[in-house]
C-alpha cells in the first residue's frame, strides 16, 4: 500500500462489500429503487446529522413530499415545518430552493450529473458525488469525512496525507461496476467502526489497515465546535420552534417564548432573514411563505 496512491486487495473489496450487504437496505433511503430525488433529500437531511435521527424524519418528510414537484409547490413555511428537529434550517430552505430550480429548468428531473448538481442550492461535492452515483450508478467516489478517515488510515496510516491525495485515493478504490453501494459502504463503516476513535474489533478492513498494523494513534482530533447552549444558533433554532407553532410573532415575543434577552432575539433575526428562513410582516416576523 506504499506510494502515493495506495492500492485496495481485491479481498479486502470482497470484505468490505460482504460486510456491507446486510447494511445494503438499514436506511428508509436505501430501500426501493434509488431514485435522484430522495438521494438528495437524504444527502441534505445526513449533513451534520446522525442517520439514526434522520431516519423517521425523512419517512414523514417523503410522505408530506412524495415528489420534488410536491416540493416545488409547497410554500418554504411549510418545508421548514416540515424540517422540525432536523435543525440547520438553511438545508431546508436550500433544498426548496433546488427543487424549484428542479422543476423551472430540469423538467421536474433532478439531475445526475455531478457538474449540473453543483450549480444547485446547498449541493457541495459530496452531495454531488451522491447522486451521481447512488441514483445515476455514476463512477464518483464519495467526499466527506467518513470515508475521508476510512482511506487515510488504511491507505497512509502515519502518513499525513493531504485531502487531494486521499480523495484521489478513494477515487481509485472506487467500485466501477456499483459506485453507489461502494460509497455507501464506506461511509457506514465510517460511522460504524473507523470513527474519530476507532472500533477496530469487526471491522472488516483491519486486516489490511495500514494504521492499525503501524500501531499509531488512531484517534482523529475533533473538530472543534462552540457549545450549543445559549449559542445564537441555539437562539435562532427556538425561534423557528415558536413559528412553527405560531403564525407570526413579534420580537418582544419571541424574546418572552425563548427566555432571551430581545437584543440577541433581533440579532437572531436578521441573521434568519438573511437566510431565508424568516420574513418581517409589518412589526412581526412569520416562517418566509415564499
Amino acid at each position: 500500500m506504499a506510494g502515493a496512491h495506495p492500492s485496495l486487495t481485491p479481498a479486502a473489496r470482497v470484505a468490505v462489500l460482504e460486510w456491507y450487504a446486510p447494511r445494503a437496505r438499514a436506511y428508509a433511503w436505501r430501500r426501493g429503487r434509488p431514485s435522484a430525488y430522495r438521494t438528495l433529500v437524504s444527502e441534505l437531511m445526513l449533513q451534520q446529522t446522525q442517520a439514526a435521527r434522520v431516519e423517521p424524519l425523512f419517512v414523514a418528510f417523503l410522505r408530506r413530499f412524495p415528489t420534488v414537484r410536491a416540493l416545488a409547490s409547497a410554500s418554504r413555511a411549510d418545508v421548514l415545518r416540515a424540517w422540525a428537529g432536523l435543525g440547520y434550517n438553511r438545508r431546508a430552505v436550500a433544498l426548496h430552493r433546488t427543487a424549484r430550480i428542479v422543476v423551472e429548468q430540469h423538467g421536474g428531473r433532478v439531475p445526475t450529473d455531478p457538474e449540473v448538481l453543483r450549480t444547485l442550492p446547498g449541493v457541495g461535492p459530496h452531495t454531488a458525488a451522491a447522486v451521481a452515483s447512488i441514483a445515476g450508478g455514476q463512477p464518483f467516489a464519495a467526499k466527506e469525512v467518513n470515508v475521508r478517515r476510512v482511506v487515510g488510515r488504511v491507505g497512509f496510516g502515519a502518513t499525513t496525507a493531504s485531502v487531494p491525495a486521499v480523495d484521489a485515493t478513494a477515487t481509485r478504490w472506487l467500485d466501477r461496476d456499483d459506485p453507489g453501494d461502494w460509497n455507501q459502504a464506506l461511509m457506514d463503516l465510517g460511522r460504524a467502526h473507523c470513527r474519530a476513535v476507532p472500533r477496530c474489533d469487526g471491522c472488516p478492513l483491519a486486516r489490511w489497515c495500514r494504521a492499525r498494523r503501524e500501531g499509531v494513534s488512531q484517534r482523529t482530533p475533533a473538530r472543534v465546535q462552540g457549545e450549543f447552549e445559549g449559542s445564537m444558533r441555539q437562539v435562532r433554532g427556538r425561534i423557528v420552534d415558536v413559528l412553527r407553532r405560531q403564525p407570526m410573532a413579534t420580537p418582544s415575543a419571541l424574546a418572552v417564548a425563548t427566555d432571551r434577552s430581545r437584543d440577541r432575539v433581533e440579532v437572531a433575526l436578521a441573521a434568519l432573514e438573511r437566510d431565508g428562513v424568516v420574513e418581517r410582516v409589518g412589526r412581526s416576523y412569520s416562517l418566509a411563505d415564499g
